[in-house]
């Protein structure tokens, strides 16, 4: 549950706070009148990327036992894939991501409304279609049964509504490199588990061989159905039988790329920017 709130907070801040600067500009440049362009773009993401994971969830049953898995696998990596790639581009861009906004919500304000609905639809689109595939991904990963993965992933969607209207407000302020930086971390460990259990997906599919070849069994010092068992598979989505395969692709994803992420960057700005959007 752990692993999905984190989803949820880290995914559902970075729109929030898109949408907080793109609004507080508008206020704070009395442009009121484009409020409403802006609300509707935002809209039509969210809609988007509402429909997008009821198409991922619903048309998935549809198919068979190993389609199902299939798509799953396929669609888990190509989620770890396109997460990556966030985290890293939002730790380089944290600190200038409002003059970016600003900049692209000047021009489209000199070209009229329907640019206006664009740039709020792709500002906001993009988060929403990248949260619902890892989302997707990550409660297909961590199912036990139970509403718990998609009610973390709620708390965690609520939080960030929460902080991003608190940063609207101004009632609250913090680094956001460095807020970036560590969720984005944690977010790479839980990417680890989400892209081995995509592999063992692909493996169930008969995409991938080894499915019998185990890297080890500890079911019986942690039962996967014991509360630490579960705690364990919600916050790192451990399995205590993994193959082979997936011990592998987790340690070669893991190890470079927290590594890579974590390591100092070089910039001309050392000065940390508090946000207050």
């Amino acid at each position: 549950m752990f692993s999905n709130y984190l989803i949820g907070l880290r995914e559902g801040l970075e729109a929030s706070l898109v949408v907080c600067i793109l609004i507080a500009y508008l206020v704070k440049t009395d442009r009121r009148d484009a409020l409403k362009p802006i609300w509707a773009g935002i809209g039509v993401a969210i809609a988007l990327a509402f429909g997008f994971g009821c198409a991922l969830e619903f048309g998935s049953q549809e198919l068979t036992f190993q389609a199902q898995e299939a798509l799953g696998g396929s669609l888990s990596v190509l989620a770890v894939g396109l997460v990556t790639w966030m985290v890293f581009w939002m730790r380089r861009t944290a600190r200038h991501l409002k003059s970016e906004l600003h900049g692209r919500l000047d021009a489209a304000l000199a070209m009229g409304t329907g640019a206006l609905v664009a740039t709020a639809f792709l500002a906001v689109g993009r988060e929403g279609l990248e949260t619902a595939l890892f989302v997707w991904a990550s409660v297909h990963a961590a199912s036990d049964g139970t509403p718990r993965p998609l009610l973390g992933v709620a708390l965690g969607l609520l939080t960030a509504v929460l902080l991003g209207w608190l940063f609207y407000r101004g009632a609250l302020r913090i680094n956001l490199a460095k807020f970036f930086t560590w969720t984005g971390g944690m977010l790479v460990v839980v990417a680890a588990g989400v892209l081995a259990y995509g592999f063992h997906d692909l493996q169930e599919a008969d995409f991938l061989p080894g499915l019998t070849d185990k890297a080890f069994d500890i079911s019986g010092t942690i039962p996967p159905d014991s509360w630490y068992g579960t705690l364990l598979k919600g916050i790192l989505n451990f399995q205590p039988d993994p193959t082979t395969l997936q011990v592998a692709v987790w340690l070669l994803y893991l190890i470079p790329t927290l590594a890579l992420f974590l390591a100092p960057t070089r910039t001309t700005t050392p000065t940390p920017v508090r946000d207050k959007v």
